[in-house]
């Protein structure tokens, strides 16, 4: 027989009061750990967030000219600033100007932050160079780099003075990857990284590098050679796909476009602006020469050349000595002008230079040395000028004073000495021949005449002629009257 033993009537409260302070326990220890586990997993997500390497991306994807060269300074600059861990050049060129090939190569052997290159399809000449220079080479399946010969615009080899420059810095830059190490049993070898004699040969077709080449042509390396031959590093589809192959997962890229000032730069240069610029020159200087004293068709003259000279000597094409036949050409405009009597050899000459300025500054030539000139390029060159000119005889001809004494020039020209003039644009109808005149401006030759209260046009047969002097009129030529000092 079992006996009922009462339990202490504390029993129960202290029950319910343990399971309260195990549940509040499991509560707060709970709490913590969700709180741990956010903590953890922020961290963790701003760890992945720091993590990301920054790779800066940029295009070399035309002749490499002193533009390649703004964008790649501009892009290593900028990758310093953005403590950038690498920088990938996405290129497809057929080459270019050395200068600025071995500029860019300059740049990229001395960056901090290493370079790689994507040949996207064509790496030749000056883009071989540049590649060279790079850390890393990466190219696409059927790519191909190389054929490092300086060659004229017409295909032919240039001078040995240039190929002797580009053979010692292909050599150099080669070298500069330094040797591997090679151990084999007790032998120890040391074998450059990139092999020297190919990057020369790949300029100089006499050069024969025993196994690749003998046939006394330039090395030109398909992705598969240059792999086998140690110039390139691997074989890849896309930029991320070299990324990946580099153990970087986690990356941030930046893209490096061109600046607003190439973009401008690349428009004014384009031979049917550069036309426009030089027709707005030559008109300025003769409606200058034609109303002297005005100075608005001379400021507009000025502003023309300024945008016509910059960009090409930005873009390494005007030389300095170009520049200043233009100014002298300036120079001898404005000392017929202002100065000498009549329009002689000063105004012809000064032209004759201003002419063949504007032509020489569009080609690139070495103290008129036009070896690496294409045939294209001084064709763009003379028919910019040709088409200028013929526009401007044209606009000589057929517009005459009509442009002068229009209504938006008068707007912006001061009119004061000639109010009271009669100077619309119709058909003569007074003849003057025969009578005598009196000049209102000097004639230089060309200038204005008055005749019983009238102004008119006139010109001298080359003579100058001063304001005030008392003129037979001679005959009519067009809208001018031809006239000649009283004796």
């Amino acid at each position: 027989m079992k006996t009922k033993v009462s339990k202490p009537w504390f029993i129960l409260p202290s029950f319910f009061l343990c399971t309260f302070h195990h549940h509040l326990f499991t509560v707060c220890y709970m709490k913590h750990f969700i709180s741990l586990l956010i903590f953890v997993s922020g961290f963790q997500y701003l760890n992945a967030q720091n993590g990301k390497q920054k790779v800066l991306v940029f295009d070399i994807k035309e002749e490499i000219a002193p533009s390649a060269t703004r964008i790649t300074e501009k892009a290593i600059k900028q990758a310093v600033d953005l403590k950038a861990n690498l920088i990938l050049i996405h290129m497809n060129t057929y080459g270019g100007l050395v200068s600025d090939a071995n500029t860019i190569k300059t740049a990229i052997q001395n960056s901090k932050i290493p370079v790689y290159v994507f040949i996207d399809n064509n790496a030749a000449s000056a883009g071989a160079l540049i590649s060279i220079a790079c850390d890393k080479i990466y190219m696409r399946k059927g790519a191909s780099i190389g054929a490092a010969t300086v060659v004229t615009e017409q295909g032919a080899a240039a001078p040995d003075k240039y190929q002797s420059y580009m053979r010692s810095i292909m050599r150099s830059t080669a070298e500069a990857h330094g040797k591997d190490t090679i151990i084999t049993g007790n032998d120890t070898i040391f074998k450059f990284k990139r092999d020297p004699n190919i990057a020369e040969a790949m300029v100089d077709p006499r050069k024969v590098v025993p196994g690749i080449t003998d046939s006394g042509q330039v090395i030109t390396f398909t992705t598969e050679e240059a792999i086998k031959y140690g110039y390139c590093e691997g074989e890849a589809s896309s930029l991320e796909e070299i990324l990946e192959k580099n153990g970087i997962t986690n990356f941030e890229i930046v893209k490096i476009e061109k600046s607003g000032i190439d973009k401008i730069i690349g428009f004014l240069t384009y031979p049917a602006v550069s036309s426009v610029l030089i027709l707005i020159i030559l008109a300025g200087i003769y409606y200058e020469l034609q109303a002297p004293g005005i100075g608005f068709p001379l400021l507009v003259a000025i502003i023309a050349g300024l945008l016509y000279v910059t960009p090409l000597y930005l873009d390494g094409l005007a030389a300095n000595w170009e520049i200043l036949v233009i100014l002298g050409g300036l120079v001898l405009v404005g000392l017929e002008v202002f100065v000498i009597p009549g329009f002689g050899v000063a105004g012809i000459s000064g032209f004759a230079l201003i002419l063949i300025g504007l032509v020489l500054s569009m080609v690139r030539n070495v103290n008129f040395d036009f070896t690496l000139t294409s045939s294209g390029e001084l064709t763009n060159a003379l028919s910019a000028v040709a088409v200028a000119m013929v526009i401007f005889v044209v606009l000589i001809i057929y517009t005459g004073r009509g442009l002068v004494h229009s209504s938006l020039f008068k707007r912006i020209v001061l009119q004061n000495t000639l109010s009271g003039s009669k100077l619309e644009f119709e058909q003569i109808t007074i003849d003057l021949t025969g009578t005598m005149a009196t000049t209102h401006t000097d004639l230089r030759p060309l200038g204005k005449i008055k005749s019983g209260g009238e102004l008119f046009e006139a010109k001298t047969m080359g003579q100058f002629i001063s304001k005030g002097v008392a003129v037979d009129v001679l005959f009519q030529e067009g809208i001018y009257w031809v006239v000649k000092e009283k004796k």
